[in-house]
C-alpha cells in the first residue's frame, strides 16, 4: 500500500516513523505548505508542495491528513476525499456528525473511501465504549484522560500576554478513579474527575499573579477545574517537560442478573510515552483497513465503528484465527 502524508508536524513525523514498522506500507510522498526544499525528513519519501497535490491523484492508495482539527481538517478532509482515499484524526467530538456528512458527500461523489476521527479518543476509546455498552446495557460509562500533556490547553496558555512557553498536564483525580475501579458508581462533576497542572515560563517583566489569574479563570479550559500553576525557567521546561505523553481510562460499570445482583467492570487503559506517535500508529492501521474497503467498492465516509477488526491487520484471516483467536 502506497501512502502520502499531508502535514509534517508531530503527527506527520509519527506516521513517517510508523511506516517503518509496517512492511506492507510504503511512504511515497510528503505534502507540505512550507518550502519543500527546507523540510528535513527521516525517510526517502519525496517532499512536494501542497500546490502539486492534485498531480498525485492516481499515484498513492491512501492520503493521511495530519493537520489540526480546529481549522485544517474541516476544510482538508472533504476537499481531498474527492481525490484520494483519506484518513484523518478529527477530534472535536461535538462536530463529528457534521464533519462526517461533509466527508461522506465528497467521497461518494468520486467513489473514494474515507475514515475520520481515528486515534485513541476518538478512536480506540470510542470502540471500547461501544463494545462495553453492547455487552452491559445496564450500566454507567466513565472516561478519564491523563496523566498527559494537553496540547490544546498548553497552546491556550502560550497565547496569554506575558507567557513565553508552557506545558499543561491533565491528571485524573485519584479518589474518583479509585471509586470507579471499586464499582462505587459515583456521580462525578467535571472538577471531581480531573485536575490541571501548568508549567509556565514567563517573559521578562511579566506579572506572575496576573498570568496565574488569567489561567485559572479561563472559561472552557481551566475555570471548571482545580488548576495549579508553576512558574519555571525555560531550561527546566526543556529538561523536564519536553515530551508529549498521554493516556487514560475507559470504564463501563454494569449489572446483570434477574435482580441486577451481579456487578461487572470493563476497563481499557492506555499509557503513552508519545501521544502523536501512538496516534500515528492507529492511523496506519486504519489506512490499511479503508484501502481494503475501497478495493471492495465500499465507498463513502467511515468511522472506527464501521471497520471489521480483521481489516486493521496485515495478517491474513487464516493467520489471525490461528494466532490470535
Amino acid at each position: 500500500m502506497k501512502i502520502g502524508i499531508l502535514g509534517y508536524g508531530n503527527l506527520g513525523r509519527g506516521v513517517e516513523n510508523a511506516v517503518k514498522q509496517n512492511p506492507d506500507v510504503d511512504l511515497d510522498v510528503i505534502f507540505t505548505r512550507r518550502n519543500p526544499n527546507d523540510l528535513k525528513i527521516n525517510s526517502n519519501a519525496k517532499v512536494v508542495s501542497t500546490d502539486e497535490i492534485e498531480n498525485w491523484k492516481d499515484k498513492i492508495d491512501v492520503l493521511i491528513l495530519c493537520g489540526g482539527s480546529a481549522t485544517d481538517l474541516p476544510e482538508q478532509t472533504p476537499k481531498y476525499a474527492k481525490m484520494f482515499n483519506v484518513v484523518d484524526s478529527f477530534d472535536t467530538h461535538a462536530k463529528i456528525p457534521e464533519h462526517f456528512k461533509n466527508v461522506d458527500d465528497s467521497a461518494k461523489e468520486t467513489n473514494h473511501t474515507a475514515i475520520i476521527s481515528v486515534g485513541w479518543d476518538p478512536g480506540m476509546f470510542s470502540l471500547n465504549r461501544m463494545y462495553a455498552n453492547a455487552i452491559l446495557p445496564n450500566g454507567i460509562d466513565y472516561t478519564f484522560w491523563g496523566k498527559g500533556v494537553s496540547q490544546g490547553h498548553s497552546d491556550a496558555i502560550r497565547r496569554i500576554e506575558g507567557v513565553l512557553d508552557a506545558k499543561q498536564y491533565t491528571i485524573p483525580v485519584e479518589s474518583a478513579l479509585n471509586a470507579v475501579k471499586n464499582g462505587e458508581n459515583p456521580n462525578l462533576t467535571t472538577r471531581e474527575k480531573h485536575k490541571r497542572e501548568c508549567f509556565v515560563v514567563l517573559k521578562d517583566n511579566a506579572d506572575p499573579k496576573k498570568v496565574e489569574q488569567e489561567i485559572v479563570n479561563m472559561p472552557n479550559y481551566f475555570a471548571d477545574y482545580d488548576t495549579t500553576v508553576h512558574f519555571i525557567t525555560i531550561e527546566e521546561l526543556k529538561k523536564n517537560h519536553s515530551g508529549i505523553p498521554h493516556g487514560g481510562f475507559v470504564f463501563r460499570s454494569g449489572k446483570t442478573g434477574a435482580n441486577l445482583e451481579n456487578n461487572h467492570i470493563i476497563e481499557y487503559n492506555l499509557k503513552l510515552d508519545s501521544n502523536p506517535e501512538f496516534t500515528s500508529s492507529v492511523l496506519i492501521a486504519y489506512a490499511r483497513a479503508i484501502y481494503k474497503m475501497y478495493k471492495e467498492n465500499n465507498f463513502g465516509c467511515k468511522t472506527v465503528f464501521d471497520v471489521p477488526p480483521a481489516y486493521l491487520s496485515a495478517k491474513s484471516n487464516e493467520e489471525l484465527r490461528k494466532t490470535m483467536l
